[in-house]
C-alpha cells in the first residue's frame, strides 16, 4: 500500500548546510521509495506569518524551490508545489476554522510563547499577535488534512501541530463524516537520524545565531566558512578530541564509515586544525559540487521554475478541488440547480443513482456527478458557460461511455478531449471498481 507523506518548508530564508543535512537530504531520499507518495510545498502563507518583507519572500521562495530540484528532487514522481497556488488551502483552513476550538489554538506553543514574552515583559498579552500567528495550527492542519496525509515528518518542535491537525480532522469527520472518515488521521514521524548540525561556533546551525555554512555560495565563500569553525588551542601534532569537536561533528554528516574511521584516527594522530578545516572543506565541495552547478543554472531560469511549480500545483489541485466538492457537499455548502433522472411514465420508481450538480467557479462552470450516497464519481473541467456544461451532462446520460484509466484515476472523453476526472484511489482495483459503479450508475433505466 502507497503511504503519503506531507512536508513543507517554510519560504523566508537561504537554505544552508544544517537544512540540507537536517530536512532535505533526508527527504529527497524517502521520495524515492516506490512506496511513497511524496508531497513536497513552499509554504509560503505561513512565511506571511513570520516575515512582512515582500523582497525576502519572493527571493526564499525561488532559492527554496531551486534548491530541492538541485539537490535531486524528482517533480515527476513527487508532488511539488507552492501553497499559495492551491485556491482550495484557504478555503479548507476557514472550514477547519469553524470547528477548531478556541481553547485548542490557546494551548499553542507559539502562541503561548508569544503571550508569556508579553507577560514578563509587563506588556498587554497579546500585544503584537496576529490572527495569522494563533490560526498557523489550522492552516498547517489544511495543508495536511487536504491531502490526506499518512505521515508527517517534523521537528520535535512541531509535534503539537500535527497533533492539532488529527484533533480538528477528528471532530470535523464527527460533526460532517455521516460514518464516513473525510479526513485520514496523520501521523508524526519523528526523523531522530537526521544530523542536527553545529554552526561555527559550536551551538545548532541557524541564521539567528549567524553561524551558518552556506549551502550553493561559491567554492570560496564554502571554504571561508569552514576556516571559520572554531576549534580549541591544541598545536599540531598534539593528540585532537574528535568526540567533543564540532569541525568532526560536521565531517561525520558527510562522510562514510571508512572515511570517518580514518578521519578519527588523523585527528588523534595530531592532525593539525588547518588540515583538518581543508579535508571537511573538499569533502563538502565533493557533495555538494554539482548540485551547486544545477542550483545556479535554475536560480537564473526563474520560467522553468515557475513552469515546474505551477505544474505541480495543477497535479495537486487533481485531489483537491474534486476532495473540497465532496467537503463542501459535507457541510451544507451546496448547489440549488440539481439534474435529478427519474423513472420514466406511470412507474413510481427512485430517482436514478446518479445526480449531476452543477456549480461557477472563477475559471468557469462546472459540474460534479454524484451517486446515491452523495460520493463523488465525476469532476468536469471548467466550460466556458452553463450551457455547454448541460449539454455535455446530456450527452453523458444518453451515449456510451469513453473511460481512459489514468494512474490512480481515470477521465471520461467526448469526441476525444476529456471532460470529466474521477477523483484519485489508492489502488487499481478502486479504480476500477469506480469505473464500473459509473457505468451503472449512467445506464438507462428500463
Amino acid at each position: 500500500m502507497t503511504t503519503r507523506i506531507l512536508t513543507g518548508i517554510t519560504t523566508t530564508g537561504t537554505p544552508h548546510l544544517g537544512n540540507y543535512a537536517g530536512a532535505i537530504r533526508p527527504a529527497i531520499v524517502a521520495s524515492r521509495d516506490p512506496q511513497a507518495d511524496s508531497f513536497y510545498f513552499l509554504a509560503d502563507y505561513h512565511a506571511l506569518i513570520k516575515c512582512d518583507d515582500p523582497t525576502r519572500i519572493q527571493r526564499s521562495r525561488l532559492e527554496i524551490a531551486a534548491t530541492w530540484l538541485a539537490c535531486g528532487l524528482d517533480a515527476d514522481k513527487a508532488t511539488f508545489y507552492r501553497q499559495s497556488d492551491i485556491p482550495e488551502i484557504p478555503e479548507l483552513t476557514w472550514l477547519l476554522t469553524c470547528v477548531s476550538a478556541k481553547g485548542l489554538l490557546n494551548r499553542a506553543h507559539a502562541y503561548k510563547a508569544s503571550v508569556d514574552k508579553n507577560v514578563e515583559a509587563g506588556e498587554d498579552p497579546d500585544a503584537g499577535v496576529t490572527m495569522g500567528l494563533y490560526s498557523y495550527p489550522v492552516l498547517m492542519a489544511a495543508d495536511i488534512l487536504m491531502f490526506n496525509a499518512h505521515k508527517v515528518p517534523v521537528g520535535r518542535d512541531q509535534i503539537q501541530h500535527v497533533e492539532m491537525a488529527r484533533d480538528i480532522g477528528q471532530r470535523f469527520n464527527h460533526l460532517f463524516g455521516n460514518g464516513k472518515e473525510l479526513f485520514t488521521l496523520p501521523e508524526v514521524v519523528i526523523e531522530e537520524d537526521v544530523a542536527t548540525l553545529p554552526g561555527l561556533d559550536g551551538r545548532k546551525m541557524s541564521k539567528s545565531y549567524d553561524n551558518t555554512i552556506p549551502l550553493f555560495g561559491t567554492a570560496k565563500q564554502l571554504k571561508d566558512a569552514v576556516a571559520r569553525i572554531v576549534t580549541d588551542s591544541r598545536a599540531p601534532g598534539e593528540p585532537k578530541d574528535p568526540d567533543n569537536s564540532h569541525l568532526f561533528t560536521l565531517y561525520q554528516a558527510f562522510s562514510t564509515h571508512e572515511q570517518q574511521a580514518a578521519f578519527r584516527a588523523e585527528l588523534l594522530g595530531g592532525l593539525a586544525w588547518g588540515e583538518a578545516k581543508q579535508r571537511l572543506f573538499e569533502l563538502l565541495d565533493n557533495e555538494l559540487g554539482e548540485a551547486r552547478e544545477r542550483y545556479h543554472a535554475l536560480i537564473t531560469r526563474p520560467a522553468d521554475l515557475e513552469d515546474i511549480l505551477l505544474a505541480g500545483a495543477a497535479k495537486a489541485r487533481r485531489i483537491a478541488t474534486p476532495f473540497l466538492g465532496e467537503l463542501r457537499e459535507a457541510v451544507g455548502l451546496r448547489s440549488f440547480r440539481e439534474q435529478v433522472q427519474v423513472a420514466s411514465e406511470g412507474k413510481k420508481k427512485a430517482a436514478k443513482a446518479a445526480r449531476f450538480v452543477s456549480f461557477r467557479e472563477d475559471d468557469g462552470f462546472r459540474f460534479r456527478l454524484l451517486d446515491a450516497a452523495g460520493e463523488q464519481l465525476l469532476l468536469s473541467i471548467a466550460f466556458a458557460d452553463g450551457k455547454a456544461a448541460g449539454q455535455v451532462t446530456k450527452r453523458l446520460q444518453s451515449e456510451a461511455l469513453d473511460l481512459h484509466a489514468e494512474l490512480n484515476a481515470f477521465s471520461v472523453r467526448l469526441d476525444g478531449e476529456a471532460v470529466a476526472y474521477s477523483p484519485e484511489f489508492s489502488t487499481d482495483a478502486e479504480r476500477d471498481a469506480a469505473m464500473h459503479r459509473l457505468r451503472e450508475a449512467l445506464a438507462p433505466q428500463e
